[in-house]
Formats: C-alpha cells, structure tokens, sequence
C-alpha cells in the first residue's frame, strides 16, 4: 500500500514513507527501559538481567512483540474504518458523474481508493479488472482518490482528471488500464492515452477543469479523510474495509459476500 498524506484540503498532499525501522527500534527501546526498570522477583536480584540474557539469545521474541503490536494496530484500524463507514455510507456510494459498474441493486458491492501513481495500485490493476469480468453480477465502484503529487507536480490530479473526462465519455475501463499500465506517466501521457481510446479531447479538455470534476475529486478526499484511510489502494466489499489488497483474497470475500 501506498500511504497517504496527513489529510487536509485537496490540493496536491505529499506522500509518506514507511516508517517500521523506526517504531521497531522505538518498541525494542520501550521494551529494553521495562526490562531494566523491573523490581526484583522470585527472590532473584539478577531478575532483569536474566530476562536481558534471554532475549539477547532469543532475539525472535522482540520481533514477535512488534508484529503482534502490528497487528493489533492493524485490527483497530479496520474497526475504526468500519465503524466510520456504518456512520457514513455516503462515503462509499457512488456519486454523480463517478465511475460504477455492474447492477445498482447488486448483492455484492466492491470499492477501490486509488491513485494512479501507486505502484500497487498498478500491480494489481489487471487482476481487479479481471474479477470485474468473473463477476458480472458485483458492483464495482472506483473512487478516484490522486494524493501522490509533490511540490509542483500534478500527474496524479491530471490523471484523475483525464479518466473522469473519459468516463463521461463512455470510455472508462480503457482509459483506467492504460493508465495503470502505464510506467512513465505525466500529464501529455495522460492526453496520449486519451486519445488512443477514442476520448474527444476538444469535448475532453472543458472537463478537466470543470466544477464538476474538482467536486468529484473533493468528495472522495472528503470521504477518505472521513473513513480514516491510510493509503492506496484501499478496497471494501459490502462497506467494510479488506484486510489484504491481494486479488485472489478479494475473490474470495466476494465470493463468501455473495453466498453470505
């Protein structure tokens, strides 16, 4: 996953690193101050360094703590996300003018947050459009969410921009692969790909810029911000936030969603 900027107004948000080299030396500091701080037990005043022994021979056991730390975060965030999503389904609903496929009275609901730039958002492109062809009967919304520009870039905008000007023109899953297939992107690539699907760039270009799109864009920034999401891609299916981005679990979850 790509991690998303702290979230303010749209504008063009900078893109954070990860940073679990850090938390882990400040976890196994945490740990090594505990430790040293421990009163004397079971009549042994060598307690904390018997314990300091164990773990300088079994080191395993600190890296056992940090991902079992890990995964408790992981597990609230989802529940924080899923609660936030039951409070505000607007968030995850396909607004006007937003790319949705598939039947609106569908069993089965599936939404993407991405950005174009997003490595794994790229990698995994080809395999969702493929699960929307396994499942025709799954809706499928893509929640344009560009939060990958820094400083004066503006690709990831531009993009957005450019496949909600396709969508208006019916030409939307052509202009979404090409787009996340495409390795060196900019803004005259994104007017290439336009054109090579069949966009109309002279009916293109007012749209780009146009009311409509910015509002488009501002309510998905709006919606993320409002679910707490972290970064892209981020998937839910039936409004509740997936524990894995890899294709082959969400078929899966969409496969038990519709038996469920």
């Amino acid at each position: 996953m790509t991690d998303a900027p702290d979230q303010s107004p749209i504008a063009t948000p900078r893109a954070l690193s990860p940073k679990w080299l850090s938390m882990t030396a400040l976890v196994v500091s945490i740990i090594a101050l505990g430790l040293a701080a421990l009163p004397y037990a079971n009549g042994g005043g060598d307690f904390g360094g018997k314990v300091r022994s164990y773990l300088m021979a079994h080191p395993e056991v600190l890296d056992e703590v940090v991902q079992a730390r890990d995964a408790r975060a992981a597990t609230d965030r989802i529940t924080a996300t899923n609660a936030a999503a039951r409070a505000n389904p607007a968030s995850l609903a396909a607004g006007p003018g937003e790319p949705a496929f598939g039947p609106q009275n569908a069993r089965v609901t599936v939404v993407q947050f991405f950005d174009y730039r997003c490595p794994y958002c790229k990698s995994v492109a080809p395999a969702y459009v493929a699960l929307m062809r396994a499942h025709p009967d799954v809706r499928f919304i893509f929640k344009e969410w560009p939060i990958l520009d820094q400083g004066a870039s503006v690709t990831s905008q531009y993009a957005a921009r450019g496949a909600l000007a396709a969508h208006a023109q019916g030409r939307y899953l052509a202009v979404h692969s090409a787009l996340m297939a495409e390795g060196a992107l900019s803004p005259q690539a994104v007017d290439r790909i336009l054109a090579a699907n069949g966009v109309d760039m002279t009916r293109a270009g007012p749209a780009l810029g146009s009311t409509a799109t910015s509002r488009i864009l501002a309510d998905v920034h709006t919606g993320a911000a409002t679910l707490g999401l972290q970064g892209t891609p981020t998937f839910f299916i039936n409004g509740r936030l997936t524990a894995s981005n890899d294709p082959a679990m969400l078929d899966r979850a969409i496969r038990a969603a519709k038996a469920g």
